[in-house]
């Protein structure tokens, strides 16, 4: 196996099980590595501390293992079952109101690079190194053993997560089974999921216990969903009572997947409309007869230089809904930002509530669910921030 050399003191965050190695700490490399190797990672004193995948840029190995193992089919399969068996343990696997969730969370279930959503019958399986693009045939094999027959059909989906660098050639498509199936249900409503096309596996797993929680606020309700996407905060909404809903979003297919799960789970009710039109424009346009406003934005900043920029958006954004909004109405906002701290989030916000003047109390502080964990060694794991506000 090619190894890799740490410059000296830099395998202080390895001894703290980091699951990165950044490049900078690199003092040399064997002969030979390419991206998507497995490597061994070297320190100064000439010792193995881990083993991970290889790949060009800041981050430079996505550490696979501190103990050494080998990373073979037992490797996979020995992770995915662990990440299986906390599934089941938290209630998410083997609910028959419920067949949507994350089975793998990157660095929370110890596989960096690699995300697993399950829908029914089909696992959509996304890598985001090209170590475990490399592996995925091993991966899908590993998780149809793991998974029993629960799974029965595995999509990769990868095309645009993937380092365009690499030059991989990369398309979507089964690498097991086959299935036009793809409607998924959700604390028993039920959701198309566009795996091919769509935005992340296909839907927003990760905001299920936030749109639960709006749907108990949603009886009599005025509702505004930013930023739609597949409709998901809109069809709670409904649920809860909501006396209308109107769903916003940019894309003309996102507005299409929303009317299309509304109609799936409320056929023919009129309560909800749909609009394609940019955020910021919309709430110009927009009266002031929303009391439950959802501003749910795709990520403002990918990266760290994009903050400062990132910071004002959300202000903007937020600062608008708040001067919208009716009095004794509440807001969900959140920031899906890895970049952007809880803080940074805060701030921004308590910001907007400045300007737009009015009287903001927090009521909840939401985060992502149980099934996206973190690595408590890995703090950057932490990436959705969420308030709901009661706004006088």
């Amino acid at each position: 196996m090619k190894k890799i050399y740490l410059k000296k003191g830099k395998e202080d965050s390895l001894n703290r099980f980091h699951p990165w190695v950044f490049s900078g700490a690199i003092h040399h490399t064997d002969d030979g590595i390419e991206e998507g190797d497995i490597v061994d990672v070297i320190t100064s004193n000439n010792e193995k501390i881990c083993v991970g995948h290889y790949q060009i840029g800041s981050i430079a190995v996505r550490v696979l293992s501190f103990d050494g193992e080998a990373i073979d089919s037992n490797f996979w399969e020995t992770r995915l079952r662990s990440a299986f068996m906390m599934r089941k343990r938290i209630g998410m696997a083997d609910n028959p109101s419920n067949n949507t969730y994350r089975l793998v969370h990157g660095e929370g279930d110890l596989l960096p690079g690699l995300v697993v959503d399950v829908y029914g019958k089909t696992a959509v399986v996304q890598a985001h190194s090209v170590g475990m693009h490399v592996c995925r045939k091993q991966i899908a094999e590993a998780l149809m053993n793991v998974m029993e027959g629960r799974v029965e059909h595995i999509f990769y989906k990868s095309e645009t997560t993937l380092p365009f660098k690499a030059d991989l050639g990369q398309e979507n498509g089964f690498l097991f089974g086959g299935s036009d199936d793809n409607i998924a249900v959700e604390n028993g409503l039920k959701f198309h999921v566009d795996w091919l096309r769509g935005q992340k596996t296909g839907f927003f797993v990760d905001q299920r216990e936030n749109r639960s929680l709006l749907e108990h606020y949603a009886k009599d309700k005025n509702v505004l969903n930013m930023f739609c996407y597949t409709g998901g905060f809109s069809f709670y909404a409904m649920r809860g009572g909501a006396n209308l809903v109107h769903s916003v979003d940019s894309s003309e297919k996102a507005i299409e997947l929303t009317r299309s799960n509304v109609e799936l789970n409320f056929p023919g009710d009129k309560r909800h409309e749909a609009y394609c039109e940019d955020a910021f424009k919309y709430l110009d346009m927009a009266g002031n007869n929303y009391d439950l406003i959802i501003l749910d934005p795709p990520a403002f900043a990918k990266h760290r230089a994009a903050l400062k920029n990132a910071l004002k958006g959300y202000t903007r954004l937020n600062q608008k809904a708040l001067q919208k909004i009716q009095p004794g109405g509440i807001l969900f906002t959140f920031s899906c930002s890895q970049v952007v701290t809880k803080d940074n989030f805060r701030n921004a916000v308590f910001t907007a509530a400045a300007q737009a003047k009015r009287k903001v109390r927090i009521l909840h502080q939401l985060h992502q669910p149980a099934d996206h964990p973190i690595n408590i060694f890995h703090p950057e794991g932490e990436y959705l921030k969420g308030l709901v506000l009661y706004v006088e």
